[in-house]
């Protein structure tokens, strides 16, 4: 049985995405980060409001059940199904198959957490998130929606900048392949670190001087660029 608790979803596009679901304890750090927010509002609202007496009290009240309520709603459907906790930890919301949150699927996982909060500090959510695959809390399976983490945005190289070189000697399959690898793991590394692997390759690069630009030429000149 797979450990992990990534899955696909093929869009309608024939695409497959690669999902991972984010667990309890992101989940949990981002839950605090949003009510430390909404408490700081609190808390400058109902200072101004004090002055309005009952007045004041009761808009204090109004707001608070729609802060409460509608915060995580605004942010799941206007700001990409991010809540500030949530983007602090590169998290999102979206429907299972990977499509964007619906209004009426926001709404519904949002209400239905007064059940995940039972029976205190919400306690059938996190039993409910260690027992489904997808780290669902009962509103997420009501609503059909899953928190996901956001993919990584790994480093490229502008392949436009790089001036194809071709190779001085002849090179087999194993070590054109070798250098595409290098080409794609430069941006990982240091400059120096970068020059120093390139330096190893001679005679292929026989003038040490810049071998890291002159071995990425040979990548690129390799992977087709010979313009």
């Amino acid at each position: 049985m797979a450990l992990d608790t990534i899955y696909h979803v093929n869009t309608p596009e024939g695409v497959s995405l690669r999902l991972s679901p984010a667990g309890p304890i992101p989940r949990m750090l981002a839950w605090s980060i949003d009510i430390i927010i909404r408490t700081a509002i609190y808390l400058v609202l109902i200072t101004f409001l004090t002055f309005f007496g009952k007045t004041g009290m009761g808009i204090f009240l109004i707001l608070l059940f729609l802060i409460e309520w509608f915060y995580p709603v605004y942010y799941e459907l206007l700001k990409n199904g991010q809540t500030p906790g949530k983007k602090a930890f590169g998290l999102y919301v979206t429907m299972e198959n990977a499509s964007p949150i619906t209004p009426a699927s926001s709404i519904i996982r949002n209400l239905l957490r007064f059940v995940d909060f039972l029976p205190l500090f919400y306690g059938f959510a996190f039993i409910s998130m260690l027992i489904t695959p997808r780290f669902q809390r009962l509103g997420d399976l009501v609503a059909s929606t899953v928190v996901l983490h956001k993919p990584l945005e790994y480093p490229t190289i502008d392949m436009q900048a790089v001036a194809p070189v071709t190779p001085s000697v002849s090179l087999n399959l194993g070590e054109q392949q070798a250098l595409i690898r290098f080409l794609q793991r430069t941006p990982y590394l240091t400059a120096e670190r970068a020059e120093e692997l390139a330096q190893l390759t001679y005679p292929l690069v026989e003038d040490k001087t810049n071998a890291t630009r002159k071995l990425l030429g040979i990548a690129s000149w390799i992977m087709g660029n010979r313009g």
